[in-house]
Formats: structure tokens, C-alpha cells, sequence
């Protein structure tokens, strides 16, 4: 294919799917989400479940975003190093962010740094932000992609905060930091949340993580099993807070909770907390060398 075709294609493509995940949650939070409602006991907290369905198929129905702020958008892209647009594909999720913008339509929410002025189109200097990672040689996938789209909420995601703790802190101390944050939420982060946690070495790697984290499956767990065994520890520790849906009190106040870490240096512990609310949305698209596309969060997906 003409590489300007190409180009073209994959634009439509990411303009198309960047404004579905505005209006669709993934399959996984929506099944979390009935899980909640029915294993709530209290009517009003019933209610707000149900209120919940009620705009997810108000927004399907009208074709419209399911929350009114859209967020700041994200891409956390796996590429092969053989993916034929590799070069382009920033220029690519830039220009598919502003055709989502007008398309989808997306609330205008970049604004530039100290010239205080919102760009109205979502994008700006290093906006949308784009995470990398390139797949090494012998990896599967050599010359395909893999692409995130997390739209981050200015009540919920880009609040989130990152410490360094001194290493007598221990464990306990990171299971502090984020009760501490959740905790301090309350009801502006729209609960049930999904939370996420980095431990790593320093302030910026554990946000990362924390980020990564939760566009993790619901349900998936970290592959070490005493972080896993903590990962369900500070989810039923954080439901027993009884925030509720949209905090006014409930059974659940997660959909759950990930935590990803790295090796990290040994005066330090790094802890990141990042949180969805729980209009997490988040997609997962798989594009092949040819263009060919499967969408990975959402069942049925149709663009």
C-alpha cells in the first residue's frame, strides 16, 4: 500500500476508535460494574448502579461520550520494530486525536502550560502524551502494534501522586500511601475505582507503573505471588472503607486493585498510585503490517 494511504487509513482508524472509547466501556469493567450492582445491598447505592447503565445506554443510544470530560488522552503504544509506520505513528495518533476531537465530538481539554490557553483541539505540546515501548528483536509481533487508549479524568487519573519512602517503611508503608490517597479522594474521583499502584525506585518510574497498572485486565494479577496475595489484601482493605458508588456509602468502593513494580534501588522504595473511576476508559486495539485490526478491550466492537 502507498505509504500516504497507509498513513491515511491508520488515521481513520485511530480517529474512529479514540472516540468509541469515549463512549463505550470495556468489557471488563462493564462486567465488574453488573457484579457490583448485584451484590449491593443498599437501595440507594442500587440506584446509582443502575443510573450508571442507564447513561452508558443513553451515550450508546446517542452516539455521544459517556462522561462529560473526556480527559486527557494517552497512548501507550508496543510496537515491532518492523511495523511499517513505526516512524509515523506518532504524527499518526496526533492528527487522530484531532479528527476525534471534531468526530467523536471530545471536550476540548489541552491547555497550554503558562500560555494558559486551550489549544481546542486536544492536542499541544507533547499532548496527547504517548508511551513507548519497542519490541526486541525475537519478540513475537515484530511488525505489528499494540495501542492503548486511556482517556485520563481531571477528577480521578491525573490527580494521582507518588512518594519516595525510606526502605524501614517497608510494605506497610506502601499499603499506607494508598489508603491515604484513596482515602482522600472520597467522592471526587467517582467511585468504585480501579486502583492502581507502582512500587519501583523513584517518584517517576512508580507513576508509571501505577499508570500501566490500571490499564491492566480486571481481574489479572501480578506474576509474583506475595504481590498478587497484595494486591487482593489492599482491595478488600479499601472496600471495607464502604465508599460506595459515587461515595455515598456501598459495599465495593474498588473494582479492583493492580500493582506493577520494577527492581528498584536498595534506599529506596518508590510508590505510585494512579485510579480509574468507574467510567474507566480505556481500550486496546492490535494492528497488523497490513492494517488489519482487532479490537482487544471490547466485545462486538464495531468501528
Amino acid at each position: 500500500m502507498d505509504t500516504r494511504l497507509a498513513r491515511n487509513k491508520l488515521t481513520d482508524l485511530m480517529a474512529a476508535f479514540t472516540g468509541y472509547v469515549g463512549k463505550h466501556l470495556p468489557t471488563d469493567v462493564l462486567d465488574k460494574l453488573a457484579e457490583l450492582r448485584a451484590g449491593e445491598t443498599s437501595p440507594l447505592a442500587a440506584a446509582v448502579y443502575d443510573s450508571m447503565f442507564e447513561n452508558l445506554a443513553a451515550a450508546a443510544r446517542l452516539d455521544r461520550p459517556c462522561c462529560q470530560d473526556t480527559g486527557a488522552i494517552q497512548f501507550f503504544v508496543r510496537a515491532g520494530a518492523r511495523f511499517p509506520l513505526l516512524g509515523d505513528l506518532a504524527g499518526i495518533l496526533t492528527d487522530a486525536v484531532r479528527r476525534a476531537t471534531i468526530e467523536a465530538p471530545l471536550r476540548h481539554n489541552a491547555v497550554e502550560t503558562f500560555v494558559e490557553k486551550n489549544t481546542g483541539d486536544n492536542t499541544g505540546s507533547r499532548a496527547p502524551w504517548i508511551e513507548w515501548e519497542i519490541a526486541g528483536s525475537g519478540d513475537p509481533g515484530q511488525d505489528e502494534a499494540v495501542i492503548e487508549v486511556y482517556m485520563a479524568g481531571g477528577g480521578c487519573s491525573l490527580p494521582g501522586q507518588a512518594k519516595v519512602l525510606m526502605p524501614a517503611a517497608g510494605y506497610e508503608g506502601v499499603a499506607a500511601f494508598v489508603f491515604d490517597v484513596v482515602a482522600s479522594y472520597g467522592v471526587n474521583a467517582c467511585p468504585p475505582l480501579l486502583v492502581g499502584v507502582g512500587v519501583s525506585t523513584s517518584v517517576e518510574t512508580a507513576a508509571m507503573l501505577s499508570k500501566r497498572a490500571i490499564l491492566r485486565p480486571l481481574g489479572s494479577r501480578h506474576p509474583n505471588p506475595d504481590a498478587a496475595r497484595m494486591e487482593l489484601l489492599l482491595e478488600n482493605g479499601l472496600n471495607r472503607l464502604g465508599l460506595g458508588p459515587q461515595g455515598i456509602t456501598g459495599n465495593a468502593t474498588v473494582l479492583g486493585v493492580h500493582l506493577e513494580s520494577s527492581a528498584r534501588h536498595p534506599s529506596t522504595i518508590g510508590v505510585g498510585v494512579s485510579v480509574g473511576c468507574w467510567a474507566h476508559r480505556r481500550g486496546t486495539i492490535r494492528i497488523g503490517a497490513d492494517l488489519s485490526h482487532e479490537v482487544l478491550s471490547h466485545k462486538e466492537a464495531s468501528l
